[in-house]
This record gives C-alpha cells, sequence and structure tokens, in this order.
C-alpha cells in the first residue's frame, strides 16, 4: 500500500527571480556570441538558455486546502502540501488533489428493510481527502469511488434495520433512531473508504419513506396503530375515573349499591367514557331499582 509522503521541493520566489536573471544573461551571452561569430560560446550559450528555460518547468503553484502529487517516470516522490510557489524537479508530473471538505447526495436507493418492505432511501456524505497517495494509487477515480461505496453502505445499512419496528418497541429502527443509524451508517462507509485515503466526517440520512406502491397500505397501517393506542390511554383513563367515583360513593356514603347496581354503573360510565361520541343522557325520574 502506497502513502503519502513530503516531496523534496524548494521555496519557489527566490528560484523565480535567478532564473529569470539567468534567463536575461544566457540571453545576452548568446546574442554576443553570434556577433562574435564564436562558434563554440554560440553552442555553450544555447545549451546554458535551454537548461534554464527547462527550469522553469519546475514551478508549481500549490493553492490553499491543495496538495501536488509528484512523480518521476511514473515512480512516486511525495506530495506537496505547502501552499505557495514552489520548486521541483522539472521532470516531475504533478497532479493536483483538492483538500476541500465536500459533500454529495446518494440518489433515492430502492431497498427492502429488516421487515421485507420496499423502502427509498438517500443519504448526505461529507468527507475530504486525508491522504494524497492512497486516494490517487490505490483506486482508480476516488471520486467515484466514494460514491459508489457510499451507496452501496447505505443499501446494507437499510437492509439490517426496519422501518419502524412493530412488534419490539426497543428495537433499533430507521425512522425513530436517527442519531444511531448516522453514526452506524458512518462508520460503514469509512470502512470502506479506508483505503482510498478518504475520511467521512459526516453521514446521515435526507430522504426515508415507504415505496410508493405500499406507502397506503402502510399510512393505514400506522393510523390503526394509533387509534389502538390512543384507546387504550382512554380505557386505563376511563378505569381510574369509574373506580375513584366508586369510591368516593362509598366513602362518603352518598348511595350505597349492590353488587348488580355497581355493575351497571360501571357499564353506563365505561360507556360514556370510552365513547368517540357523546353519548345521550337518560333521566331516571322513578326509585333507584325502578
Amino acid at each position: 500500500m502506497i502513502q503519502e509522503k513530503q516531496a523534496k521541493t524548494l521555496p519557489g520566489l527566490p528560484l523565480l527571480v535567478l532564473n529569470i536573471a539567468l534567463t536575461i544573461l544566457a540571453v545576452w551571452w548568446l546574442v554576443a556570441a553570434i556577433r562574435g561569430r564564436q562558434p563554440g560560446s554560440v553552442i555553450a550559450a544555447s545549451l546554458t538558455l535551454l537548461i534554464v528555460l527547462l527550469g522553469f518547468a519546475g514551478f508549481l503553484l500549490v493553492n490553499p486546502n491543495e496538495a501536488r502529487v509528484l512523480q518521476l517516470f511514473g515512480a512516486y516522490r511525495g506530495s506537496e502540501r505547502t501552499d505557495g510557489l514552489r520548486w521541483a524537479n522539472p521532470f516531475f508530473s504533478k497532479r493536483s488533489v483538492s483538500l476541500r471538505v465536500r459533500n454529495f447526495e446518494t440518489g433515492k436507493l430502492k431497498v427492502n428493510d429488516k421487515s421485507g418492505n420496499p423502502i427509498e432511501i438517500a443519504a448526505v456524505v461529507v468527507w475530504k481527502v486525508v491522504d494524497t497517495a492512497e486516494a490517487v494509487f490505490e483506486v482508480d477515480n476516488f471520486e467515484d469511488y466514494v460514491h459508489v461505496q457510499s451507496e452501496a453502505a447505505l443499501r446494507n445499512l437499510a437492509t439490517g434495520y426496519p422501518y419502524v419496528a412493530h412488534e419490539d418497541e426497543n428495537a433499533i429502527t430507521l425512522s425513530g433512531h436517527t442519531a444511531e443509524i448516522s453514526d452506524k451508517l458512518k462508520v460503514e462507509i469509512q470502512e470502506r473508504l479506508a483505503r482510498a485515503g478518504v475520511s467521512v466526517i459526516e453521514a446521515r440520512i435526507s430522504h426515508l419513506a415507504y415505496s410508493p406502491e405500499i406507502a397506503a397500505a402502510m399510512l393505514q397501517r400506522q393510523q390503526a396503530s394509533a387509534v389502538v393506542a390512543a384507546r387504550q390511554k382512554i380505557v386505563e383513563g376511563a378505569v381510574g375515573m369509574v373506580e375513584t367515583a366508586l369510591d368516593m360513593l362509598s366513602k362518603k356514603h352518598v348511595v350505597n349499591l349492590d353488587e348488580e347496581r355497581k355493575a351497571t354503573m360501571v357499564s353506563n360510565l365505561l360507556v360514556v367514557l370510552c365513547s368517540d361520541r357523546h353519548t345521550q343522557p337518560v333521566v331516571n325520574t322513578g326509585s333507584l331499582y325502578s
């Protein structure tokens, strides 16, 4: 595995001034040799001028948050991260690699969750290059590699968790545990991109929904679950209110009810309290036991 190392370069500005001065001197020498008709001096001045001009090919400009990967006839010679004007061997090939933070959003993937339900899911991934040698030499195109592997990691994660938990309320779900799912997605993407010299800064779900063909059915299921949960709370509250009413009537000796009348009263109170519509009262004008 090729890992990044510091390239051997020199400050560019002093060498630029020196190269310009040498170029002027070489040109003056060449002109003087031609005028003096000195073939040997003409050849020497021409070679000197050629070498000086070749030195200009060694200058490279490194922008902030950028690195230059240097190669000599295919061999890796190092990376230069120092911003500004630098000078290296003129025969080095120089490739620019951005070190800036980047982000992209995956396409909407259609996958089956752990329960087998088809869902649509997408994520936003924030990443940056941390090892330029691995990014350039370990994979063919590190940007495409990041995109493809991120989608593969997202697809794999989505199949490992249910969209919602219908049986086990404590289970980790895609819709109910956003922070945990994001952390697991980041770890899985990082494992896939480690050999490409890339660091994943953040990964979050940006889109999550049931597929259109089952969205209506799953919405009805969720509504039914919500209705059942609401009814359960209503019944629990109604039973508590009935129990309190009977206790207060008994303690304050307002009325003495036998077991049959208690059962009737409990039934009526539960109907009134648990009904989803307004009940119509019936006034008993006779005796209590009529």
